[in-house]
């Protein structure tokens, strides 16, 4: 039997691993607490196909994506991580350049969306199918590998470690949904990740509150007329400015001269 009462559409968004969504899901759910929002887990590689095949209304995907027909909000970047072994030389320090693991085999798992102009270390002869995958062939000692730091967290392990790379690019994580499908409850996720308020977040301009003493010196006195600033107690303004009602001896002295 209908009863009448519609289940609202829950918004659906996409998310890459190493993103972690837990903060913009919280403001939703206490801005819209009608509306569900659900969590949908991809791959790097096949978030575009999501967006695109209607999935999911939105998805925090890492960068580069193809934006013919996809709009893209870039969030952040994040530092980039040398994963290695914890007996290895990269470990004693507390940070390197490529230059430092260039004759080490470094594996390029398929999903990597790192973008080099030349790849560090010595390639291997195989590539991983994904970054899970490598950072088990690291562990192995098969070779090491270059990742955002929040997928070396990720995949953590108590054998392995990692250190900052100073001179490798960083990842690049943005929101992006299909240009064709920017719906209000898309722009109201805008709002929530741009860190716009309750009232601006979306696109609204909230009016400024005027200052309390500007609005008084505005009201009309009891012969219509509009005060000035500064018309109440005159005298005593004058003598404040060293007019007429000013005490003497109040002008400033010239400082003493050292002894």
């Amino acid at each position: 039997m209908v009863t009448g009462s519609e289940v609202p559409t829950p918004f659906r968004l996409a998310y890459v691993p190493g993103v972690t969504p837990a903060k913009w899901v919280r403001v939703w759910n206490e801005r819209l607490p009608d509306v569900p929002l659900t969590l949908i887990a991809v791959s790097a590689a096949a978030a575009a196909d999501v967006l695109r095949a209607g999935e999911a209304d939105a998805g925090l995907v890492r960068l580069p994506i193809e934006r013919t027909d996809l709009s893209a909000i870039p969030l952040y970047a994040e530092t980039t991580v040398v994963v290695v072994p914890k007996d290895h030389d990269v470990a004693a320090v507390d940070e390197v350049v490529a230059e430092d693991f260039a004759d080490a085999v470094v594996l390029h798992p398929l999903d990597d969306t790192l973008e080099w102009e030349q790849r560090p270390g010595v390639p291997a002869k195989e590539r991983p199918a994904t970054t899970e995958d490598a950072v088990e062939l690291v562990a192995a000692g098969v070779g090491l590998l270059v990742v955002p730091q929040s997928l070396a967290r990720l995949h953590h392990r108590r054998d392995l470690t990692y250190r900052p790379v100073t001179d490798a690019p960083e990842s690049r994580v943005a929101l992006s949904w299909p240009q064709e499908r920017t719906t209000d409850l898309v722009e109201e996720f805008i709002g929530i990740v741009r860190g716009r308020t309750v009232n601006s977040s979306r696109g609204r301009t909230p009016t400024p509150p005027q200052p309390k003493d500007k609005a008084k010196s505005q009201r009309p006195d009891a012969s219509g007329a509009r005060r000035k600033p500064g018309a109440a107690g005159g005298a005593a303004g004058k003598g404040a400015r060293g007019g007429p009602g000013a005490t003497k001896g109040a002008k400033r002295g010239k400082p003493r001269g050292r002894s």
